[in-house]
């Protein structure tokens, strides 16, 4: 693929970068819409994005260093390193901080949890489906081989000296995978954000959707860590929890219906 969109001398511009800024302005975009129309103030939501964009980037990073601890044990140095830095990390760790983070802040602005919570879940959706592709440009979170009529394969050098995707060998388009299930729940939370729904179901939907979602793309994913229970992935077991907390939300019986508005 192309991981480097511009490059002069040493200098290039990354296309995962490029395409995750691009997916964060319209996910925030989206944001700022819904909350409007829920009469949620425009400028403390749009801060939120903003500090949860980057308290997520630092959560992405510090759960690939724990699933890779042994080998950042051994070599400490590459904490700093540029592999490091351009990787795009762990988006389950990037997740579940930017939730911690989102849940102070929004008490503490004194907002609506869940409803804040709701808004924010299509605008999640949609700066991960665009930021997917950008993984598939840069050859990251790669899958494993394939014989599939739709199978890609990567011969960029550049793409193998960033991310180490192997070249040459037919593999899953995992990031493609993703991406387009990711839009798919974008699409059913948009679709439902337009009509009634009670405090907590939005993010409860996107929950159970990108955890099945997930779960299944990772089955086809390259992984360098041996399962972790069960013969489950580290982020298929992020998942079944999340996907649970997800199901609870849609379950839970509301105190006040929120309106939805067209």
């Amino acid at each position: 693929m192309y991981p480097k969109l511009i490059s002069i001398g040493g200098f290039f511009l990354p296309t995962y970068g490029v395409l995750v800024a691009l997916g964060f302005l319209a996910g925030l975009w989206i944001t700022i819409r819904l909350a409007k129309r829920r009469g949620l103030p425009a400028d403390d939501i749009a801060n939120l994005a903003v500090y949860c964009a980057l308290v997520g980037l630092a959560g992405s990073k510090i759960l690939l260093v724990l699933m890779n601890l042994d080998e950042y044990l051994a070599e400490p140095s590459r904490l700093f390193s540029r592999d490091t830095l351009l990787s795009a990390g762990v988006y389950y760790g990037g997740f579940l901080a930017a939730l911690g983070f989102g849940y102070l802040y929004i008490r503490k602005k004194h907002l609506p949890i869940l409803g804040t919570m709701d808004v924010m879940a299509p605008g999640v959706a949609l700066g991960h489906a665009i930021g997917r592709l950008g993984c598939f440009a840069a050859g990251c979170c790669w899958g494993v081989a394939c014989d599939r009529p739709w199978a890609v394969t990567f011969r960029n050098p550049d793409a193998h000296a960033l991310v180490g995707v192997p070249l040459g060998i037919p593999i899953h388009p995992t990031q493609i995978y993703e991406s387009l299930l990711t839009f798919i729940v974008f699409l059913a939370l948009l679709r439902r954000a337009t009509h009634p729904y009670k405090p907590g179901s939005q993010l409860g939907l996107y929950l159970v959707l990108y955890s099945l979602a997930r779960f299944g793309v990772e089955f086809f994913r390259f992984h360098e860590q041996p399962p972790l229970l069960f013969g489950l992935s580290v982020t298929q077991c992020i998942a079944v929890g999340l996907l649970a907390v997800g199901v609870w939300l849609l379950l839970r019986r509301p105190e006040t219906p929120a309106m939805g508005v067209s």
